[in-house]
């Protein structure tokens, strides 16, 4: 399938404050009608991306955006067309909903998705809905054991935690990984191990998260049912989008204490490899506390991961 012949679309994910997304079913008379999907429809020749996602929820639900951040670019290809198609996230617009074209419209959490069918491009999206913004790498040669711990203990919703201890044997990481495990249990969070698959099912890990040595010397995805991976450049990138890998995190993106004299991407520089259009979340590593989470998303991010400043109680 060439270039050419795709089709630009945008879609809108619209977030409630308490967590929940609207989807809308397709109205008859269009392709797949019934089907469930992100509201939008396609881009017009020269209209910028923005202005076409106003456009089509003006059009479909008679609301006026006034806060979007790009977010996800996957193609899909249909019997009938083969599309590119933008993900925005949505969360401030004005006038109330009000379907134009006969659809419906449902309200869904996260990993309750109770309307079907769901659309064949739009499924993908509800996995990386369920990643917190959150992501906490641990450094306990910098933090200490107790401390990181005692940290988890005091955290509702800890995000998504990372257990990255390079330092540690094996046997180590594994004692200290059951630890995170344990403290995460029945709170609204997800726990990967960066490193070994073993590992991160020793200890009852979600998920494995790749450095970008093993990223790029994988030949297929890991066998866990969410993989994650450090990235740097355009190939570590690709080769993530090829595995099709949940989550990446790229960095890093402002100054750190661990590379001193390195300016880093900056929210400009992440903001243009974020634009190339990706299939995966990216969150920004580097120089990051929680007052970064709006900017990151700005600049096309789904949060922000964080080592040193994660801990502070």
């Amino acid at each position: 399938m060439t270039e050419a012949k795709l089709i630009d679309v945008v879609a809108g994910v619209l977030l409630a404050d308490d967590g929940r997304f609207m989807l809308a079913s397709r109205p008859e008379g269009k392709p797949w009608a019934g089907w469930w999907e992100f509201p939008g429809g396609k881009v017009e020749r020269g209209e910028r991306l923005r202005d076409a996602l106003v456009r089509e929820l003006e059009e479909e639900l008679a609301i006026h955006v006034t806060h979007c951040e790009p977010w996800l670019v996957r193609e899909h290809h249909y019997d009938h067309a083969s599309v590119r198609l933008h993900f925005y996230r949505v969360r401030g617009w004005e006038g109330e909903i009000t379907p134009q074209e006969g659809q419906r419209v449902a309200w869904q959490f996260p990993g309750e998705v109770a309307v079907e069918p769901l659309l064949p491009a739009n499924g993908p999206l509800l996995a990386a809905l369920g990643l917190p913004e959150i992501l906490r790498i641990t450094c306990t040669a910098e933090t200490g054991i107790a401390a990181t711990l005692a940290s988890l203990d005091t955290r509702a919703a800890p995000g998504l935690v990372m257990v990255r201890e390079p330092g540690m044997s094996a046997d180590e990481r594994v004692a200290f990984g059951r630890e995170v495990v344990a403290r995460m249990r029945g709170k609204p969070g997800r726990v990967v191990l960066n490193g070994d698959i073993g590992e991160a099912m020793a200890i009852g890990a979600e998920g494995v998260h790749l450095t970008a040595s093993r990223l790029l010397a994988a030949n297929e995805r890991p066998a866990m049912s969410l993989v994650g991976a450090s990235v740097h450049n355009r190939e570590e990138l690709q080769a993530a989008a090829r595995l099709g890998l949940d989550y990446v995190v790229l960095g890093h993106v402002l100054a750190t204490p661990s590379h001193p004299g390195d300016a880093g991407l900056g929210w400009d520089g992440f903001a243009r490899v974020h634009a190339e259009g990706w299939p995966m979340p990216l969150y920004a590593l580097g120089g990051m506390d929680e007052t970064a989470l709006a900017m990151a998303r700005a600049h096309g991010a789904h949060g922000i991961a964080m080592m040193r400043a994660a801990w502070t109680c």
